[in-house]
């Protein structure tokens, strides 16, 4: 069961009282919003798994404290693993952060993250949404949340994230808003995204860059260390996973990733 949460009141945006960088998509959708205003200060989300590994959560708390210490509003989307971490990295950093719920903001989900939400708030952050008090969240409300996240941020940073993750929907929206997308290598849905032409943030520096418009991008041709074992692999007479697994002393896993790489430079 979702969490409900009475101690404020529900009010809805119009399009016309969102921020500027949403109304200048042409923003169709009233927005329910729990907490302080939403405004137009500089934002980044920051998204990724939720069954995240322990070394993604701690970048995403470090990437979004750092960025909170500067004035940066952190927007992500309250769910369990890089989302939670970017919500507790903005409060660390005694910033403020937008969860943005997929379901009405009267309903906490997941239930575990519904003292993070009251904590988001208390601390003069907010809890935004699509839906009216009472929706609880299905499969069909989180690719809409998704879109929400990406208007409301100036960049979207994903830190890590499968083929299938949820965040690569925030990245696509992101990308159809002109919002600057951004990954963190090392996982396939975020090399994808390199691959594809995302900036690259391994730093807090270079999520700084992204924010002033200025992102750092690979440069033609270069891939990673692991890549290129598994592209030497390749060239010495290594075919399939498994005789490459072998040659390199990879794992399956970092095989897997660096193929869609591997791949974009054919």
């Amino acid at each position: 069961m979702a969490n409900c949460f009475p101690l404020v009141t529900t009010i809805v945006l119009s399009p016309e009282q969102l921020p500027k960088r949403v109304q200048a998509l042409g923003w169709k959708r009233p927005v329910y919003l729990r907490g302080a205003a939403l405004c137009d200060r500089p934002a980044v989300a920051i998204v990724g798994a939720r069954a995240a590994s322990r070394v993604a959560m701690d970048r995403a708390h470090a990437l979004a404290r750092h960025l909170a210490t500067r004035g940066v509003q952190i927007v992500s989307g309250g769910a369990l693993g890089v989302d939670g971490a970017a919500h507790r990295g903005a409060l660390a950093g005694h910033g403020t952060t937008t969860v943005v719920l997929g379901s009405g903001v009267d309903v906490l989900y997941p239930v575990r993250h519904a003292p993070l939400c009251r904590e988001a708030v208390a601390c003069g952050g907010t809890l935004a949404g699509l839906f009216p008090d009472g929706t609880h969240p299905s499969v069909t409300t989180f690719p809409q949340r998704n879109a929400l996240i990406a208007a409301l941020a100036d960049v979207v940073v994903v830190v890590e994230a499968d083929e299938r993750s949820g965040s690569l929907s925030t990245a696509s929206a992101g990308r159809q808003f002109g919002r600057i997308v951004a990954a963190w290598p090392g996982s396939r849905g975020c090399d994808r995204l390199l691959a594809a032409g995302a900036a690259i943030v391994e730093s807090e520096s270079d999520a700084e860059l992204a924010l002033a418009g200025v992102p750092r991008h690979r440069a033609p041709g270069v891939i990673d260390a692991i890549a290129q074992q598994v592209l030497d692999a390749i060239a010495n007479g290594a075919v399939g996973v498994d005789e490459i697994v072998r040659s390199t002393g990879l794992t399956v896993r970092a095989v897997l990733r660096a193929l869609p790489m591997i791949e974009r430079m054919q």
